[in-house]
């Protein structure tokens, strides 16, 4: 493993990659502060054209922001190495640095930060009005559907053909519905492999304890380090035999994700993760292709290899194929005929044209800020005084089960649900004491939006502001233009809108052992009897059935010997919301 780097700061490595793509591709720009790369409000730009925000985390250059140009992506937003950017800055980016007149697109990898940050991102876009598609990229088979479970495929190095057919389709105007359709139907006609001798370093932090032995290779490793299918004794020839069984098998029922037949057109992408070097993975390409014309009859139509998606130096490659499908689309708009289309991106192959250079422009840009704290009011309307009495009775009472839920997440999870739990419930009711709060109730909704984004992280931190924002536009979809009492009747409808809008976003669902167990039923109860106190009861329910369910997400999956808990602890996570949930109906 390669230890040594020319950075020791990677946040800094980081700044500073973003701000170069500026200097190589003129029309693009850098907002710093929020990581966002995007193109020039000044540049040439086609009007009427629908707005692609890719990203993720950093180490995986070109991806995200090498994508950013005239006919790829709009924008892109890093985080830090490996991690998600966060809600805030894709918000940002959706909604501040591209156009939106005609919808937006965010497509980020299937990972589950990134799909619960970008999905937040998506929620707070159309809460603002815009129209906006969200669609997670997963195109690896490197895992299997077994193991992979509800969390579905994981997004790699053929995810850059979705963003280069959806932005040549932008490009040529297409609507948001077409091109929201064509990454679908791409991504469905996709797959993907990789595999690396070794795991890779990131700058700045310590040497990770496993290793791959010298001899080994890794199959289906992942651009994280995550381990794949399976380590054996490394040769080229047998590896890549693996690699296309795995792709084009079709009697592994764990992996056939494509059906083909004789008649049918491929593209070939060869991916380096970042440490091949140019001649080996020539090397490498020869070996693929040989082995799809003489094993499978397979002669790609195109042929791509290069550095697209890699993971940091990874010592590794990986190989994608896309099955042509007919778009229904037209003229010019052809898989094949938007994969060709010229795009200005540094990460793709097509150098950036004169036209571009000669309309450089290096004043800076104003960047545009929206004010969240001035939202646009609404009619619905409830008495700030019952909203502080209801809603402080449900914080008080999670307040005080923080010692509970945290003895139960320290059996069966890794306790911190409690504390978290509390700290996100004491910064709303600090906000109910000194906010000067409005009769305006989805104004209210989203300042106690802003608090739990700020002050509640991981995981439940996610999934409570996916849907607190997707509870704001529910309610706003239900004001007419005229004042109208948040009854529990709208309350209810608001809620079930909420728990579709989230299960976009988490595969959770009830009978998975997560707080889910509790918010479910009381949503849908609320939403079929109007009684809240029905509800608070069947939350309670719901949370007292965990206590024999078999974790299949989060953290209980691996924490823990199952004979501790079977039977006698909750879901922590359940368990807490279904106290507030309590707290709240004893107040109504």
């Amino acid at each position: 493993m390669q230890t040594k780097h020319f950075f020791t700061d990677p946040n800094h490595l980081v700044l500073t990659a973003l701000n170069s793509l500026t200097l190589t591709n003129p029309s693009l720009a850098l907002d710093v502060e929020n990581k966002i790369v995007f193109r020039r409000p000044d540049a040439p730009r086609k009007p009427k054209k629908v707005s692609i925000v890719t990203g993720g985390g950093s180490g995986h250059e070109p991806a995200f922001a090498g994508f950013v140009g005239q006919g790829l992506c709009d924008a892109a937003v890093a985080g830090t190495i490996f991690a998600s950017p966060s809600a805030e800055q894709i918000r940002r980016t959706a909604i501040d640095r591209v156009p939106t007149d005609q919808g937006v697109l965010i497509i980020p990898n299937n990972y589950t930060g990134d799909v619960l940050n970008f999905g937040m991102a998506t929620e707070k876009s159309r809460a603002a009005g815009i129209k906006t598609e969200f669609f997670a990229m997963a195109d690896d088979v490197g895992v299997g559907r077994t193991k992979s479970g509800k969390v579905g495929r994981r997004g790699i190095g053929g995810g850059i053909l979705i963003l280069k057919l959806a932005g040549a389709l932008a490009e040529a105007g297409g609507s948001l519905d077409q091109v929201y359709r064509l990454v679908q139907q791409t991504n469905d006609n996709l797959v993907s492999i990789g595999s690396s001798l070794q795991h890779v370093h990131v700058p700045g932090r310590g040497v990770p304890e496993d290793s791959i032995a010298s001899d080994e290779v890794e199959v289906g490793m992942g651009i994280h380090n995550e381990p794949g299918s399976h380590r054996t004794k490394f040769e080229l020839v047998g590896l890549v035999t693996t690699m296309l069984r795995q792709l084009l098998d079709p009697n592994d029922s764990d992996r056939a994700y494509i059906k083909y037949t004789p008649k049918d057109k491929f593209v070939l992408l060869i991916n380096n993760l970042g440490g091949v070097s140019p001649i080996e993975l020539s090397g490498i390409l020869d070996e693929v292709h040989r082995q799809l014309t003489g094993s499978y009859n397979i002669k790609p139509v195109r042929v791509i290899q290069g550095s697209f998606l890699t993971s940091l130096n990874g010592l590794g490659f990986s190989i994608s194929l896309l099955k042509l499908e007919d778009t229904g689309l037209g003229a010019g708009k052809s898989m094949l005929e938007l994969l060709d289309a010229p795009a200005e991106a540094t990460g793709w192959s097509n150098p950036i044209p004169t036209p571009t250079w000669e309309n450089r422009n290096d004043s800076p840009v104003q960047l545009k800020n929206s004010n969240l704290g001035q939202e646009n009011p609404s009619n619905l309307k409830l008495d700030p005084a019952i909203v502080k009495k209801i809603l402080g009775a449900g914080l008080k009472s999670v307040i005080s089960a923080e010692p509970e839920v945290t003895r139960f997440d320290t059996i069966v999870g890794d306790g911190d649900c409690g504390i978290g739990l509390k700290r996100g419930a004491e910064a709303i009711q600090k906000l109910l004491d000194t906010a000067p709060l409005t009769d305006d109730i989805v104004n209210t909704v989203n300042q106690i939006v802003t608090v739990v984004e700020n002050v509640m992280d991981g995981t439940s931190g996610a999934i409570y502001a996916i849907f607190l924002n997707a509870l704001a536009h529910g309610l706003r979809d239900q004001d007419k233009g005229s004042p109208l009492p948040a009854s529990t009747e709208v309350w209810a409808k608001a809620l079930k809108h909420s728990v579709n809008a989230l299960a976009k976003y988490t595969p959770a669902k009830p009978g998975d052992r997560t707080l889910i167990d509790a918010l479910v039923p009381f949503c849908d109860t609320l939403f079929q009897s109007k009684d809240v106190h029905a509800a608070a009861a069947a939350a309670q329910k719901g949370t007292e059935s965990t206590k024999s369910m078999k974790a299949s997400l989060g953290r209980s999956v691996y924490v823990g010997s199952e004979e501790e808990w079977v039977g006698k602890i909750p879901d922590p996570g359940a368990y807490g919301l279904s106290e507030f949930l309590t707290g709240l109906a004893k107040s109504a």
